[in-house]
């Protein structure tokens, strides 16, 4: 019986109306729901206990991120039930699709080599503005084995604890960091062609949309030298574009027009680029293809920044720092 085999794991910080709606679509569905807060200020864990939740609030004197509110979490749901075999990981901006439990658990007594299987996020207003749209287009992932998956999807239990789950200093990219160990161990990750989630990224200014492609630019730096000799390391290649794209290439030009004012006309290569990235989506003419091409080459240098603040960490304060877009 699914509610039997599957535990669930929210995490949430201030999520407000956001998180009631989460715990709503997950609680008649598990026997099993814990909700881990992170200092929210809002009555978020006061609220998740009237509706059945488990809470577990995080200690504030050690520095909160993602992967350890999931940790302490899973580690929630093993002290209630230490033989559960799945773990459903949730963010409390996010709604649960019915049928989907059913889905996953099916597949993965299918198919016992896989660890982790993710479907698709859907964002809940792809239409209320350019970065919810982006948001929604960034979910859209090729389906099957994939290298990595987002920090919403279903766990086997016994592998996740062996290979001692996320990596709770990580302040993002800790699920593609998981799923590479798990790799290494052999075991596979899967994305299935259903829909899993309802996400409410709830981002209506540029400056959201900024701070999480800096986010996103230190996962790229300090996942990949975690792992940089692995024969599974991931973010190679995305870590040298984003250093050219935006450090190297301005770095060329500026120099050059120092001595040659005509070099500046290499900047040209930028909208060259945005349109060879529109044609590749789908075509010159189309809005959308437009907006992904231009804000996928704006992203490199916020991308660039966050890999600035990683190296700068590494090299002189070691401190954990949430980078924050909401």
């Amino acid at each position: 019986m699914i509610r039997d085999e599957i535990a669930t794991v929210v995490i949430g910080r201030n999520e407000g109306e956001r998180l009631l709606k989460c715990l709503r679509s997950v609680r008649s569905q598990v026997e099993c729901l814990i909700y881990v807060d992170s200092g929210s200020t809002d009555g978020s864990a006061q609220a998740a206990e009237r509706l059945g939740a488990q809470v577990v609030n995080l200690d504030l004197s050690r520095p909160f991120t993602a992967a350890r509110a999931r940790n302490e979490g899973f580690a929630a749901v093993k002290a209630l039930r230490p033989k559960i075999p799945f773990v459903q990981f949730i963010d409390g901006d996010c709604e649960l699709v019915d049928g989907w439990f059913g889905i996953a658990a099916e597949f993965m007594h299918q198919r016992n080599d896989v660890a982790v299987v993710c479907g698709r996020c859907r964002e809940l207003n792809p239409s209320s503005s350019i970065y919810n749209f982006l948001c929604d287009l960034e979910w859209d992932q090729p389906v099957g084995e994939t290298a990595a998956c987002g920090g919403i999807a279903l766990v086997r239990a016994e592998p996740f604890a062996a290979v001692g789950g996320f990596m709770s200093q990580l302040i993002a990219g800790e699920e593609p960091e998981l799923c590479l160990r798990l790799r290494e161990k052999g075991w596979k990750i899967w994305r299935l062609d259903v829909e899993m989630v309802r996400h409410d990224a709830a981002m209506k200014r540029f400056n959201q949309w900024w701070m999480r492609t800096v986010r996103w630019g230190f996962a790229l730096a300090e996942v990949s030298k975690l792992h940089w000799r692995s024969p599974f390391a991931i973010w190679k290649k995305e870590l040298a574009r984003t250093i050219f794209w935006g450090a190297l290439l301005p770095l060329l030009i500026g120099l050059s027009a120092i001595f040659y004012h005509a070099a500046l006309a290499a900047t040209l290569i930028y909208p060259l680029q945005a349109s060879r990235i529109a044609m590749a989506r789908g075509s010159l003419t189309s809005k959308n293809s437009w907006i992904y091409a231009v804000f996928t080459i704006l992203a490199k240098f916020g991308e660039l920044q966050g890999i600035l603040k990683c190296y700068w960490r590494m090299l002189f304060d070691r401190s954990v720092r949430l980078i924050e877009y909401k």
